[in-house]
């Protein structure tokens, strides 16, 4: 990182993860080039995150490929014109992480993921989580994503 005054801590980079409306994730499709798109992921614990998806499509190919991912992620972003400096400028929180991502196969940690998602983007609407969960576990995908390593994080404040 070019201005070491910026960077912030592991702690600090997961709480930029949790309230950034989306994460996006980077991935490597089969041809080698890269591909990234935004997702809503959840985070478990310090080291696991989760999203949904189907179960095929070109998130799969490339997971399938390489399971290794970055995520990056914006919570606060403030474009300025500082008038004193003449100066335009941008004040942020953001992070960026590396992990490996797999496939969750045991129905019981498909469903806790699919409850901390539910939680995080939908929580007024928990009492209907249980009827879903009956109508479409089976043909919902949830992905795994175990960081590597330590996120970082960065801020203009």
């Amino acid at each position: 990182m070019r201005k070491a005054s910026r960077r912030k801590d592991a702690a600090w980079a997961l709480e930029v993860f949790d309230k950034a409306p989306f994460v996006t994730v980077g991935m490597i499709r089969p041809d080698g080039t890269p591909y990234a798109l935004p997702l809503s992921l959840v985070r478990k614990d310090n080291t696991t995150f989760y999203f949904h998806c189907a179960f095929e499509g070109e998130k799969i190919d490339c997971l399938k490929h390489s399971p290794t991912v970055a995520l990056s992620a914006v919570s606060r972003c403030t474009p300025k014109y500082e008038e004193e400096k003449q100066n335009f400028t941008e004040y942020f929180d953001s992070a960026v992480a590396l992990g490996k991502a797999e496939q969750v196969t045991d129905p019981k940690e498909k469903i806790e993921a699919l409850r901390l998602l539910c939680q995080r983007f939908l929580p007024k609407h928990m009492t209907h989580f249980d009827e879903a969960i009956a109508r479409s576990l089976d043909r919902t995908n949830v992905i795994r994503i175990t960081l590597t390593e330590p996120p970082v994080g960065k801020s203009k404040p």
